[in-house]
């Protein structure tokens, strides 16, 4: 975590954290790392099996990633790199395969998947046991009344950003903008089993800055770029930004926060890059190994 000072004309002066996500996410993979050692030493390989239909350049680079992440932390990964013109039966027959395999622990289908291939029919035939997306409505299920189960990884990432930079959330005034069923939804429910006070806000919420401007702390996955300005934004809130764009006409990328206008209000701040985003490849480590784990304890 960075300390930044931020001095206006006439404003109070706040201290702004910068939540490290790139720092957190390293101490992360290194306690999953002995926890892979430990159960290697028990005879247990950790193995994730990854699916990619077709050759959409973004989901190579989130795949190629996800490997990297795995090799560094000692998890086998198994590629299973489909043609685009990919059957929906096919590709069942194949998660079918490997939900059977016992060698294989976890199992993840990079989206989005061709048109013709409903994602939820293939989420949904995964093995909840297996399903280190924490997708599969099962999982989901559990999340909802408190019960043990896979958690989706980047909501269960803002926690650990939250919780390890020493920022309270039992209490406190908790937004969530945004009702996706990856993060909006899933995001409320963990700040909730943490006993934060929560409200989900939306495309049709009426008013959304006076919503806003009364978090302590603000989560924001809408998939706007800059949505949220510094009239958003009570003075001392936590402020965590889950989207990422690429701005108009350069490779410089932004979230759904304007950064400049909010950094100097807000008493924590997660960046973009470097904030949310290395949290989730770090959670579905952990997953991985929470998979695998169940009786090697």
């Amino acid at each position: 975590m960075v300390f930044h000072k931020k001095a206006t004309r006439n404003e109070v002066y706040i201290v702004a954290k910068i939540i490290d996500g790139k720092a957190i996410s390293a101490q992360i993979k290194e306690e999953v790392k002995q926890q892979v050692a430990r159960l290697k030493a028990k005879g247990k390989e950790v193995t994730l099996a990854v699916i990619q239909v077709g050759n959409d350049p973004a989901s190579s680079v989130y795949v190629g990633n996800k490997k990297k992440a795995c090799e560094y932390v000692g998890i086998r990964s198994l590629s299973y790199e489909l043609p685009e013109e990919t059957t929906q039966e096919k590709l069942l027959s194949l998660i079918d395969e490997l939900n059977g395999r016992e060698d294989v622990d976890g199992i993840l289908v990079q989206l989005p998947l061709p048109a013709w291939i409903s994602e939820e029919g293939v989420l949904e035939r995964i093995s909840p046991s297996k399903d280190v997306d924490g997708f599969h409505p099962q999982n989901v299920g559990a999340l909802c009344v408190g019960k043990p189960g896979l958690v989706p990884c980047t909501p269960a990432g803002i926690i650990e950003l939250l919780k390890r930079s020493g920022i309270e959330i039992a209490g406190k005034e908790c937004v969530v903008v945004g009702r996706s069923n990856i993060v909006g939804k899933p995001m409320a429910l963990l700040l909730l089993g943490e006993n934060g006070t929560v409200t989900i806000a939306h495309s049709r919420t009426k008013d959304l800055k006076r919503v806003t401007s009364r978090a302590d702390i603000l989560v924001v996955a809408v998939g706007k770029r800059k949505l949220i300005t510094r009239e958003y934004v009570k003075e001392g809130a936590v402020v965590i930004d889950v989207g990422i764009h690429r701005t108009s006409g350069s490779k410089k990328l932004c979230g759904d926060v304007d950064y400049e206008s909010v950094e100097p209000v807000c008493s924590a701040i997660t960046p973009v890059p470097g904030g949310v985003g290395p949290m989730t490849i770090a959670m579905l480590m952990h997953n991985c190994v929470e998979s695998a784990g169940k009786g090697f304890n």
